[in-house]
């Protein structure tokens, strides 16, 4: 989880596949409307987010063996409401800074989402510090480095209490 340009879904394609567990690309669910107003940069709403949530919390549920859902789930609603569909579920939060993040969604081509996004997206953002079953992450850290930070979480092998 986190903003726009954190890299969700590279962080997430490397943990399914180094966990050998199915991956779900949540932008996958948006609706054709929803895809549009990011495009026009126009920030969603959370009744934009409403139906995409209950969607991937569907898809969690669905995955009683485990999957790894690339998601931003901002704000902490959001989150509970994930959790609700799939009780245990834990999120890998990777922290971004601003300028960091903008230069990421600057750079990605033909997606659609617009840069001029990023602002709202940190202004949204509720982060996910003191809930219990959250992993905190550099988000500029090598992959293979937060792959096996993540790695390790899941195992129970760090010092991390969540």
């Amino acid at each position: 989880m986190g903003v726009a340009g954190c890299g969700k879904s590279t962080v997430g394609a490397a943990i399914a596949s180094a966990e050998a567990i199915p991956l779900v690309e949540g932008d996958d669910f948006h609706s054709a409307a929803s895809r549009d107003k990011m495009a026009r940069g126009i920030a969603l709403t959370d009744d934009d987010r409403a139906a995409w949530l209950d969607v991937l919390g569907a898809k969690l549920a669905a995955h009683t063996q485990g999957v790894v859902l690339t998601c931003s789930a901002l704000k902490r609603a959001y989150r509970d409401r994930l959790r609700a569909a799939a009780p245990g579920l834990r999120f890998v939060f990777l922290a971004i800074e601003r300028e960091a993040a903008r230069e990421r969604v600057a750079g990605r081509g033909a997606h659609f989402f617009s840069p001029h996004l990023v602002d709202s997206q940190f202004a949204t953002l509720e982060p996910p510090v003191g809930e219990q079953g959250v992993l905190q992450v550099d988000a500029l850290a090598p992959i293979a480095a937060i792959q096996g930070q993540v790695h390790a979480w899941l195992q129970g092998n760090d010092k991390d209490p969540s």
